[in-house]
């Protein structure tokens, strides 16, 4: 059983006051074309992935596969069957996002800093890669961008986005200038696709929706920033977003962060809504490597529910490392990029220092114009 999925434009209950920001604007001229279909039998049969309020204990932990077990290896995808194994469900959940506002916004950036707009993207666990996917069908763009390549480990984020590409990129010319690649963000290379070894090179490279968390050790970053710093042109630009620092220093007091989205069915009528937790009380966070395991769960609340009258969900525990400015700065200095602007979200308009309307880390670094190494 399918359900076309229509995101209703009213405001859908974020609970966390810092939260509140990303509701100004709703706009989804996106889902009119490529918007997801929800398989509920699929979501039922993934089975929910619950685990106790004391994460890491016996039987309970979320990641048993040995080949999880190792943050370092909870890059761009965690878990066979979690969250990032649900891209549709995923999809869905952060479709409040006005994509083609954001992708304005990361256009304007590079272009202040590198003189011109940019040609080529690089979208880093890019998951539905939205961001690419709205920087190529905006007719506005058509000129402009000419190749956007997502990368990310998930091979069912792949295959939805590539079957939303076939969708929202209406010519196969313009079909074309997308592809998608299964690497790993801390190492990769991105051939040129002429058959030979030359790699590609993009003019900017974009680390959006909090990626750059599953970042968990200083050796990550480090190996993403520089793999990044070879991909990309002289001049070109990195931006990245990431929860406010504010968070990093108020861990001590975890709190549920959640939020509601309805579900309609092709007519338009409500048959249930899809309830989203990202980070719960209680969530256990490590001071010395800062890094919080995250509970994540979508919650699928029909009125035809199963048999036993359960939800239908996926559950996991993600750890995510929290990030300072200083951090970013430093890091940045180490593989050869500077840190040119920071703003409090994908806005000029909102500060880093901008009170409460500052929810998001939003830095822009640069690349040195005179590095013709790789040119």
């Amino acid at each position: 059983l399918f359900f076309s999925v229509l995101l209703n434009p009213s405001v859908v209950g974020f609970s966390s006051t810092r939260q509140q920001s990303p509701q100004r604007g709703w706009h989804f001229r996106d889902w009119k074309r490529g918007r997801p279909c929800v398989r509920l039998d699929a979501v039922h049969r993934s089975g929910a992935m619950s685990r106790k309020k004391s994460f890491g204990g016996g039987s309970d932990k979320t990641n048993n596969n040995d080949d999880n077990n190792d943050n370092s290896n909870n890059v761009g995808v965690v878990g066979e069957k979690g969250i990032y194994s649900m891209p549709a469900l995923y999809d869905l959940a952060f479709g409040y996002r006005d994509y083609e506002e954001e992708v304005a916004f990361l256009v304007e950036r590079h272009k202040k800093h590198a003189g011109k707009e940019p040609n080529r993207i690089l979208e880093l666990a890019a998951g539905p890669s939205r961001h690419s996917l709205a920087a190529l069908s905006n007719p506005d763009w058509t000129t402009v961008i000419h190749h956007a390549t997502a990368l990310d480990l998930s091979t069912e984020m792949m295959e939805y986005s590539n079957d939303l590409a076939n969708e929202m990129l209406d010519t196969s010319s313009r079909r074309a200038c997308f592809d998608y690649v299964i690497e790993d963000m801390r190492r990769f290379s991105v051939s040129n696709g002429d058959g030979d070894d030359k790699k590609m090179l993009f003019d900017t490279a974009w680390m959006l929706l909090g990626s750059m968390q599953h970042l968990n050790t200083n050796e990550d970053v480090v190996d993403c920033f520089r793999s990044v710093y070879e991909t990309l042109q002289p001049g070109g630009t990195l931006v990245l977003e990431l929860p406010h620092p504010r968070e990093t220093f108020s861990m001590v007091e975890c709190t549920r962060n959640d939020w509601k989205v309805p579900l309609d069915d092709s007519d338009g009528t409500e048959f249930g809504e899809l309830r989203i937790v990202w980070g719960d009380d209680d969530d256990p966070f490590d001071p010395i490597t800062q890094v919080r395991n995250f509970t994540v769960s979508f919650d699928v609340d029909t009125k035809e529910k199963d048999k036993e009258g359960e939800l239908q969900s996926v559950r996991q525990v993600v750890p995510l490392r929290l990030f300072t400015t200083q951090e970013i700065k430093l890091f940045a200095r180490c593989c050869g990029f500077s840190v040119v602007e920071m703003f409090g979200a994908l806005s000029d308009e909102v500060s880093i220092n901008d009170g409460e309307a500052a929810y998001r880390l939003v830095c822009v670094l640069q690349k040195d114009h005179n590095d013709g190494d790789d040119a």
